[in-house]
């Protein structure tokens, strides 16, 4: 039976997000065929493990006693596992049970926001050589940066909003001339972090004063934002894809429901808790209330959407359409919920959809175990005497 690590938590505002998603994945993983256990990312950055992680009243307690601070690291053989050493300093824990690590054979991080998200943890767990679940460093990291999506989205001739960007630095030197650019694209617009999902620094500027206040708001959370038209009565569409290179499936759309321009953090993840999924089922239109040739048509950008950033696993493609137009918003490639409710409407139970991350996990790191990573030359002792130190 494999050990599945499930990292949930990291120093990232989305991290109660981040909670709940994990927690929906231990609860529905079937337990038959796997052995779960939660990894907790603390505020802080130190990783934790203990029994009371898998209950969400633990979380909020905020009661973090009794755990085991473990550091990740390499299997020091050849074995593709995640080894979670005890922290030195602790002596509690492993060392009170003279354990000397854990180790886990594949991992799911449920994690949502920059650190956690964005390629920074997939690069851990790179350098740990452990399969890990949703996509890699590069497809991770085009994912969280809005601006780099944007470019590539456009490069593969997606629709997307027209745009503008620019640095804080900028902003600071130059602020009459970002106004400018940002005021030649036409109000209303919508400022956001570069590096930012959930909506949280988002907002809606419909002259000069709001864009100033909605850019100053957005800079408290990235050091780059984007700006792009709003348009003025648009729907909201949006569709998970799964899999893995050329064998992809789009799930059915779904419309959230008194959806204006964006979702705030707080109607998203706090009013909204009707629903299992964390995010009030009975806010969503599942199948979205449009014809079959828009639904096929977003489900086919969806899967180009996937592609083009080279996602793997799960993610969830965000539109905007007006009348018939369809615009390709963002990518999130560790979409809250994994998208569960997108793919049980779909024939897909929210286990099996778990077995498929797990899986295609394992096919991920075998291809890239396949790879030549090193080439055997004798370069440095060819190398001329002359070089200075």
């Amino acid at each position: 039976m494999k050990r599945i690590g499930i990292i949930i938590g990291g120093k990232s505002v989305e991290h109660e997000v981040s909670i709940i998603t994990g927690l929906q994945i231990l609860e529905n993983i079937d337990k038959n065929k796997y052995d779960p256990l939660i990894i907790y990312i603390d505020k802080t950055g130190r990783w934790l493990i203990g029994e009371t992680l898998s209950n969400i009243e633990t979380y909020k307690s905020k009661q973090f006693n009794n755990l085991t601070e473990v550091i990740p690291w390499k299997s020091p053989g050849n074995k593709s596992v995640l080894c979670l050493y005890p922290n030195p300093e602790m002596k509690q824990g492993f060392f009170s049970k003279k354990r000397a690590k854990a180790e886990v054979d594949v991992v799911i991080p449920a994690t949502h926001g920059t650190s956690v998200e964005d390629g920074v943890l997939q690069g851990v767990l790179e350098t740990c050589g452990v399969p890990y679940g949703f996509s890699d460093v590069k497809a991770s990291a085009l994912g969280m940066d809005k601006v780099l999506m944007k470019k590539v989205f456009k490069a593969e001739k997606l629709p997307v909003l027209p745009y503008v960007w620019f640095y804080r630095s900028q902003y600071d030197q130059n602020k009459d001339q970002c106004l400018i650019d940002a005021e030649s694209i036409g109000y209303p617009l919508i400022v956001k972090p570069s590096n930012l999902g959930s909506s949280i620094g988002i907002g809606k500027a419909r002259n000069r004063a709001e864009l100033e206040q909605t850019i100053e708001v957005a800079f408290h959370y990235d050091r780059k934002i984007i700006i792009e038209k709003c348009l003025e009565h648009p729907r909201e569409i949006n569709c998970s894809v799964l899999g893995y290179e050329n064998d992809l499936k789009a799930s059915l759309c779904e419309e959230p429901v008194g959806w204006q321009e964006y979702l705030k953090f707080e109607d998203k993840y706090i009013n909204n808790q009707g629903g299992k999924n964390g995010k009030g089922t009975d806010k969503r239109v599942i199948p979205a209330d449009v014809s079959d040739s828009i639904s096929e048509k977003i489900k086919s950008l969806a899967i180009q959407a996937f592609k083009s950033i080279d996602a793997k696993g799960v993610a969830r493609i965000d539109f905007l359409l007006d009348g018939v137009e369809i615009y390709v918003n963002e990518i999130n490639t560790i979409p809250g919920s994994a998208s569960f409710y997108l793919w049980e409407p779909s024939g897909i139970k929210f286990k099996d959809l778990i077995e498929s991350i797990i899986d295609i996990a394992l096919k991920k790191h075998k291809d890239n175990s396949d790879r030549i990573d090193s080439y055997d030359v004798d370069l440095l002792n060819n190398m001329s005497k002359g070089i200075k130190g």
